[in-house]
Order: structure tokens, then sequence, then C-alpha cells
């Protein structure tokens, strides 16, 4: 992969790098998929994601958040600083002659998948979505990680609460997923875990009540889904081709 810098709206120095089929150029330009990691990690862990993309034609762009990986450090991150750093990212690519822009998708975990999912519902321009482990609501979020450090919910962790939605800037309920989706008119696949102990199995089942094209994917595994998401790489390779052209019968819904 080549590797590029980003510099982002906040002034942020974003890391990222580049994997292109050979057969891209100027005069054959190629669909991308940007990916976004999850809280805590960087974008080499959605690389086993690239070399299968590569292959079938698309672009990969990977990068890493601010505050995370080889990017530069913030005084907090945020779910919508994700998104933040994924449209500088994105706007970053129009100079690349290569890829051709109006031929976009996104692939997210985590965090980096809700990113994915508020960025889209805010900004659109996305031709399809590939959401790993998304959680359906950040207020749900919070309050587990209150329950596990045996914080009250009165009181204490209602201040809590309040106290990061003034940090971020942001109302939990504004940029939960669940409520993005109404907005997002592109194919969106959700993969997860059946295992996963962070985010339940429920939360995919409730994305996948409220989307309005797309499927729901659900693998053997955790959180984590690197390693189980081997045997359906290929479903979502061609997920990824009929929605950007790059395999015939373009998909739609369902």
């Amino acid at each position: 992969m080549t590797p590029f810098e980003v510099r982002g709206a906040r002034g942020q120095r974003l890391a990222a790098w580049v994997a292109l089929p050979p057969t891209a150029c100027a005069a054959r330009p190629v669909p991308v998929v940007v990916a976004v990691h999850g809280w805590g990690a960087n974008g080499s862990t959605l690389a086993p994601m690239v070399e299968p993309l590569v292959r079938a034609g698309i672009a990969v762009v990977l990068f890493d958040t601010a505050s995370h990986g080889d990017s530069s450090a913030e005084s907090f991150s945020s779910l919508p600083r994700f998104a933040e750093d994924l449209a500088a990212v994105l706007a970053s690519l129009g100079g690349h002659p290569a890829i051709d822009v109006d031929r976009v998708a996104l692939l997210g975990h985590s965090v980096g998948a809700a990113a994915v999912l508020l960025h889209t519902a805010r900004q659109g321009g996305v031709r399809a979505i590939v959401s790993l482990s998304a959680f359906a609501h950040p207020g749900e979020v919070m309050e587990r990680w209150l329950r596990e450090h045996h914080i009250p919910r009165r009181w204490i962790g209602a201040a809590i609460l309040e106290q990061v939605q003034d940090v971020i800037g942001e109302r939990f309920d504004r940029i939960a997923p669940e409520h993005q989706l109404a907005c997002i008119t592109c194919p969106v696949m959700l993969v997860h875990g059946a295992r996963d102990r962070t985010v339940p199995l429920s939360d995919a089942h409730r994305l996948h009540a409220r989307l309005r094209r797309g499927e729901l994917l659900v693998v053997e595994g955790d959180h984590d889904l690197r390693g189980s998401l081997s045997p359906h790489v290929d479903h979502l390779v061609r997920f990824f081709g009929h929605t950007l052209q790059t395999l015939a019968n373009p998909a739609g819904s369902d």
C-alpha cells in the first residue's frame, strides 16, 4: 500500500494508505472502498479486505483516525470526530486521478461503522456500506460502561452522560446509528458476530429492521470479526462489486 497524509478540518494529521488495482490509471479510474477502524484500533485491522477488493478491481483506502495509530493526537476522540476524519479522507481523494470519486463505498467496524453511517446520512455520495459490529445507540453503549464500572445511573451516571455529550458537541440521539438509517438510501450490509459480548446481536436486529435497502449477515465470532470474516470475504466483495458496478447486475435491496 502507498502511504499518504491528510490534513483534517480541525488541523489534525491523518496517516492513510491506498492500494490500487494494477489497471488503475487516469484513463481508467477505479471505484474505491474507504475503511474506518474501531475504537482503540488502527487502519491495519481492516487490512485483510485489501487484497480481495484490489483483485476485484476496487481501490482500498485505510487510515488511522486522530489519536489512533500513526495519526496526530487530540484531546479526545468521539464518534462525530471519526466521521469528520472520514470526510477529510474522502475529500482528499478528489485529487487522485486513478480513483473514481463517483463510485465510493465505505466499510467500518464498531465506532467506525457508526461513523460511516453518520457520514453517509449527513453527507451522502456513497454507493454502498458494509457495517461490522455496529451498535444501535451510543447512549446504550455508555450505560453498559457505567454498569460494568458499577457507577449508578442516577445522579453520577446521568451527570457523566451529560458531560460526554457536552464535550463531543452532539446528543446521543442525533448520532445514533438506528436514527441515521432512515436517511441512508444506498444498500447497507450489516455484519455481526453471533457471540458478540461488546455489542449484543439484538442491536444488529434493531438496525436491520430500519434498513431501507440491505441485509444482515450473522457470522460466528465476537466483536472483533477479523478471523470470523474469512469465510465471507467473497460475499462482501461481490456486494461491493455489484454496487460499485464492477460486476454485472448491480445489487439493490435485500
